[in-house]
Parts: C-alpha cells; structure tokens; sequence
C-alpha cells in the first residue's frame, strides 16, 4: 500500500485525476494495472474504486440508493447490484442511517458512504483521496482497519492520498512525496525510518546531562532531544553493553534503550522545506 504525501498545492489531487482521465494532460505516459496510461484510461478507470476529498453524491436519494446507483453504473444488473451495495454498507458500518437522505448526513457519515461507493464494484485498485477527514477517533480507527483488510486479507492495491501522517505510519509500506508537483521521495518506508547510520535512542528518568557529558567524552556524537532523551550515532552493538556500564557509573536510570528511527514527520517537513528555499 502507497501513502501519496504532499503540503497542499502540491498536486496529489491533481495527479490523481490525471490518471483518472479527469483532467487533461499535455505530456506524460505510464501503466496503471498493466494498461497503457493515458491511452486507455477509460478502461484504467473502470477498474478503479475512488473515493474523492470533496463530496460527491446525488440530492434525494438515501445511502442504499446511493450505492446502489454506483454499482448500476459499474455494469452491476439491478438486483446483484442492490445486494452487492448492503453487503459494502454493511461492510463499512453504514447500519440503519443507509435508508436516511444523504442530505442528513453528518461529514464523516458521507465519508462512509464515499467508500462504500468506491468498493461497490469490487476493483483490483483503490485510490483514497483523505478518507480519514472528518472521522472521530474511533471511526478514523475503524476506516484504517478496513483499509489494512482490503490490502492484507483481499489483495487490494491501494493509493492512499492524506496529510494526516499517522495514518500513512498506520497502514501504508511505501511512500510517494509530492512538493511543487515533482516527485521528492519514492521510497518505502522502512527505508525511510533508517537512520544513515546506527543510532540508538536513550530514554532516561531525571536529568540526562551527566550521561551525556560522560559519552561526550569517550568520543560519542550525542545529541539531546526536546524531552531530555539522548541520540548517540554511530555506535556498534557491540559497544551497547558499554552505554548501560556510563548510565550506572553517571547515575542516570534509563527508562528506554531502543535503536533510533528517522521521524516520518521531520521527512516531511525537510523535504518540504528544501524545495520552500529554492
């Protein structure tokens, strides 16, 4: 699963209607499921399940309606589609409000029903422009899970379009960044989170400064987090038993001794940054 990343303006949105054949392009060509984009971007499209950030949906019908119409566009025949669209409400937790108007709809009620259509057809390929907006706590947790069930359990491929950074940490394996409509980072994300060199994080009770001045001394590169953590880069495993050997002989009580990984928000934002000061 793909996290597509980019401050606003960056062009995620419009790069996903471009493969949609939503809007014109002037240049460029690619695959998308096997097929030449954009040649055959109808077909392209109908295999794919979008769910767009704005709402999308047809005054006077209720949620059912909604969903089933979907699925009679998809070439679905009106009875299959009918049970194919309680199966997908089910499925999204869209209980008994499936037979209210989608005007009465709550924001995060219409985003349940956006993917609900999305899935109706059962495509191979899912794109999610912010699925999560809107969503309270436990819902934004509900709609991650099926997002990992549709990836995991059913082999779906799936493009997952957000700012909301947990959410790629939470379900997503690679990550597409976007600034100024270029591509800044494609990478996965465990290559990501590796320091460029072994680094170990320090957590310790009370005051660090004693430890930190000890490992400075032996030659170690430290440096100090917001929280009073310690990061000591470039150390090899063997020289570990040796940190636990200063924080006794210094007095500092570690709380937590784990191997550093970059922040997928400092990734961001410096990737971000550069092109801001081009």
């Amino acid at each position: 699963m793909t996290g597509l990343l980019g401050p606003n303006g960056s062009g995620k949105s419009t790069l996903i209607k471009s493969l949609l054949g939503l809007v014109r392009t002037q240049q460029g060509s690619g695959s998308v499921l096997g097929m030449e984009w954009p040649q055959r971007v109808r077909e392209i499209r109908d295999q794919v399940g979008y769910l767009p950030e704005d709402d999308c949906y047809i005054a006077g019908l209720n949620g059912i309606e909604s969903v089933a119409f979907m699925a009679h566009l998809a070439g679905l025949p009106g009875t299959e589609g009918l049970r194919r669209a309680h199966e997908i409400c089910d499925f999204c937790d869209i209980g008994e409000e499936r037979y209210r108007p989608v005007e009465s709809y709550s924001t995060g009620m219409r985003q349940k029903l956006k993917f609900a259509q999305a899935l109706v057809h059962d495509p191979p390929f899912l794109i999610l422009d912010e699925p999560t907006t809107g969503l309270d706590p436990d819902q934004r947790e509900a709609m991650l899970r099926r997002i990992r069930t549709l990836y995991r359990t059913h082999g779906k491929s799936i493009l997952l379009s957000t700012h909301i950074l947990p959410d790629v940490r939470s379900v997503c394996d690679q990550v597409i960044m976007l600034v100024g409509g270029e591509v800044r980072i494609i990478d996965t994300l465990e290559n990501l989170s590796r320091p460029a060199e072994p680094t170990v994080h320090i957590a310790i009770y009370g005051d660090s400064a004693p430890l930190a001045g000890r490992l400075r001394e032996d030659g170690f590169s430290v440096t100090e987090d917001s929280d009073g953590s310690l990061r000591i880069a470039g150390i090899d495993t063997d020289q570990i038993p040796g940190l636990w050997q200063k924080a006794a002989e210094t007095g500092a009580c570690v709380r937590r001794l784990t191997p550093a990984m970059n922040s997928l928000d400092e990734i961001f934002f410096h990737a971000a940054s550069e092109t801001e000061l081009r």
